[in-house]
């Protein structure tokens, strides 16, 4: 009888947080909707400047096609100018920078840094950038994405109007080629999608620094990476979450599709494995309670419709209930995530929602514990 009653319970409890995580997606698809894009015609300030900061190691098969972005966009280049930081690069990353700004329309500028083994060299990268950046805002990205034409102009235009302190912008990938490629696609979608909601909501919980944008007067009046500086991740989350505390309201997502990077997906496991383990290291070290408790009850829920499967296979639960169960999760989510897709032009993805919710528990509830390891790696570097 008492085994009967707790089994009970745990099926209550496991219908209850699926019901309110249905609630929950569909207040994210709610909140995505509501996003607008910036205005046509809005006239930029002659004295703003950006100051694009691109943190590098070894990007020598990257690095020009997102200079040539750079050169071509349709922001002018006396508005901005780039600050590449190459940490250490063991390949001929410097010597292709240099021999690109030589020729270049915009104002690029390749910085050295030294070889100092560091926990987190992005945040170094930036932190050594800002004493050099002359721009009033600050927009950073990585070595192997890649631009449109219009993006720094959307950032400018949506700077403009909204003053926002930070602005995060969406980040997807390259062109799939497989089916890993587009399972990571929808993942990464979710991710977007659920940053740009939560930000839209008034309550941001996470960005990605391969396309964000910052007031430089913003950073330093937070302090920057203080508190933070020795976590291996978080150069973009944390600081945002300073920002949003500092500046309530401050925090914006800018949804254009001009303000889109691409990068490419990773093509083995063992990347993908260090970039996921080091992005899932950073939510026990959250201030804020918000993304907390988020990053906790994402795990649970998760949880949940793995525990309902195996009551479900040894006999505790009707199939009936846990297709109940399963629907009850997957369908706000397919909603939600197809409207993200649309967004960001992957049509091709869609197809692939299904298979990426079979995964996703399992995916979620591994990195959540894989993630208590504290040794991370990234480009060849051990970091802790």
């Amino acid at each position: 009888m008492g085994s009967f009653a707790f089994t009970s319970w745990i099926i209550a409890a496991i219908w209850l947080l699926l019901g309110s995580y249905a609630l929950f997606t569909g207040a994210l698809a709610m909140f995505w909707a509501r996003l607008a894009r910036p205005l046509a015609g809005t006239v930029i300030p002659g004295d703003l400047l950006i100051t694009v900061i691109i943190p590098v190691r070894n990007e020598a098969g990257n690095i020009v096609s997102l200079l040539e972005d750079l050169d071509r966009q349709t922001l002018p280049a006396a508005h901005f100018e780039v600050l590449v930081m190459d940490d250490s690069s063991t390949d001929n990353t410097a010597e292709i920078v240099r021999a690109f700004a030589a020729h270049s329309h915009a104002q690029i500028r390749l910085v050295p840094l030294p070889d100092v083994r560091t926990s987190a060299p992005k945040k170094r990268a930036i932190e050594t950038a800002m004493a050099q950046a002359n721009g009033n805002l600050i927009v950073t990205t990585d070595g192997d994405c890649r631009a449109q034409p219009g993006w720094l102009h959307a950032i400018a235009t949506y700077y403009t109007e909204t003053g926002a302190k930070l602005i995060s912008s969406p980040v997807t990938f390259t062109e799939e080629a497989s089916l890993t490629d587009h399972l990571q696609t929808v993942e990464f979608a979710s991710l977007i999608g659920s940053g740009a909601a939560s930000m839209s909501a008034g309550y941001p919980s996470m960005c990605n620094g391969a396309n964000l944008a910052y007031e430089k007067a913003a950073f330093l009046e937070v302090s920057g990476y203080d508190g933070v500086r020795h976590i291996a991740s978080g150069d973009d989350e944390f600081l945002m979450h300073k920002i949003a505390a500092r500046y309530p309201g401050g925090v914006r997502f800018l949804r254009h599709p001009e303000a889109i990077i691409r990068t490419a997906p990773h093509r083995n496991w063992t990347s993908f494995y260090r970039q996921r383990k080091r992005w899932a290291s950073k939510w026990k070290h959250y201030q804020s309670k918000t993304p907390l408790v988020l990053a906790i009850y994402i795990f649970a829920s998760n949880f949940a419709l793995i525990l309902a499967g195996a009551l479900a296979l040894a006999g505790m639960l009707p199939p009936a209930a846990f297709a109940a169960m399963l629907a009850l999760k997957c369908m706000p989510e397919w909603f939600f995530l197809g409207s993200v897709l649309a967004f960001l032009e992957k049509p091709k993805s869609l197809a692939y929602i299904p298979v990426t919710q079979c995964i996703y528990p399992f995916y979620v509830c591994f990195f959540g514990l894989a993630a208590q390891q504290g040794q991370y790696e990234w480009k060849g570097r051990k970091l802790v």
